[in-house]
């Protein structure tokens, strides 16, 4: 079973960056991939970003492409998400999720193990 919790988030300027944190205990994530999808009020679960920890391949959705990036400098049971030029929109609670295998998947379905997710706030 693996559990996993978010940190990092927090209130940021538009324009400022972040850096969340997924720590994951019960295993290491070398075998994993790693998604996260943000959840606005009133808005579905949807993916912004994800990697697969053994292929090392990394996938981005269009609205966050050249502003977020997965690092590759992940410990064996954390996972990143480095947010720079932050827009208003950008404001959610990130949640990130995990599953097996080396397909990184932009369905929240197809994650099994979900953290509690960390507020981000965004001011104009």
């Amino acid at each position: 079973q693996v559990q996993l919790v978010e940190s990092g988030g927090g209130l940021a300027q538009a324009g400022g960056s972040l850096r969340l944190s997924c720590v994951a205990s019960g295993c290491p994530l070398n075998s994993y991939t790693l998604g996260w999808f943000p959840q606005a009020p009133g808005e579905e679960r949807e993916f912004v970003a994800g990697i697969s920890r053994s292929g090392g391949s990394t996938e981005y959705a269009d609205s966050v492409k050249g502003r977020f990036t997965i690092p590759s400098d992940n410990a064996e049971n954390a996972g990143y998400l480095q947010m720079n030029s932050l827009k208003p929109e950008d404001a959610a609670v990130y949640y990130c999720a995990a599953r097996t295998g080396t397909i990184v998947y932009r369905t929240r379905m197809q994650y099994d193990y979900w953290g509690q997710g960390t507020q981000v706030t965004i001011s104009s």
